[in-house]
């Protein structure tokens, strides 16, 4: 996407999500990776962009036209080139607290007390208990009423078979392939990326025809050509 110039080229590509304290003034640098003359790159990263406002959320849509444009006003000559993604999403870190060790151990009872009411209401429609006792006849010739031998060694196996399906013991991975759960992760934030832009592309079209997002002169620092 090339913007035609008589001098430097800049080559642009935009961040997908970066984290800004609240009230930091965003910079070019924070939502792109830059490559042009190393005098000019510093100039251009400490670039002013925009100055999130209360109204703004804690979401804020870095367009790639609305920074050309600031880029121009400030840098008349350059030659502009942008590849990736034609925005940023800049999310303003809010005051996170830290979690109570009560309600970890509230959560931890739940999800524990949930995931073994699964398991169980699982093994009662499946009449597990039923299929124990007949594999147990098969082998060993006599009948069971608690054939140990099998639920004890598959109770241990429904274990491990989680452990290894999921790549975690605790901290730990087994390998560097993500997990389901990891991927299912992924495609969640995905999809939620998707949506804020979306609804933040419906905000910028609506304010196209009155209060335009608030940036911040660049103070001094680069109004002529490079």
């Amino acid at each position: 996407m090339p913007i035609r110039g008589e001098e430097a080229v800049v080559y642009l590509r935009f961040r997908k999500r970066v984290r800004c304290e609240p009230g930091d003034v965003i910079e070019l640098g924070a939502v792109a990776q830059l490559q042009c003359e190393p005098g000019l790159e510093e100039r251009l990263r400490r670039l002013p962009i925009r100055l999130p406002q209360p109204k703004d959320g804690n979401m804020v849509l870095i367009d790639a036209l609305y920074v050309i444009r600031h880029i121009r006003r400030s840098f008349p000559g350059l030659q502009l080139e942008l590849y990736g993604e034609p925005h940023a999403l800049v999310e303003i870190a809010g005051r996170e607290r830290p979690a109570h060790p009560l309600v970890i151990a509230l959560v931890w009872l739940l999800l524990f007390i949930g995931s073994g009411m699964a398991i169980m209401n699982f093994h009662a429609d499946v009449s597990m208990l039923e299929v124990h006792k007949r594999i147990y006849e098969l082998l060993t010739g006599s009948d069971s009423e608690r054939p140990y031998l099998l639920q004890i060694p598959y109770s241990f196996g429904i274990g491990i078979g989680m452990i290894l399906f999921f790549n975690h013991l605790f901290k730990k991975k087994f390998n560097e392939e993500p997990s389901p759960l990891e991927v299912e992760m992924f495609l969640y934030q995905e999809n939620m990326n998707h949506y804020i832009i979306t609804e933040e592309y419906a905000k910028l079209a609506d304010e196209e025809g009155g209060e335009q997002p608030h940036s911040v002169s660049e103070g001094g620092r680069g109004g002529s050509n490079p």
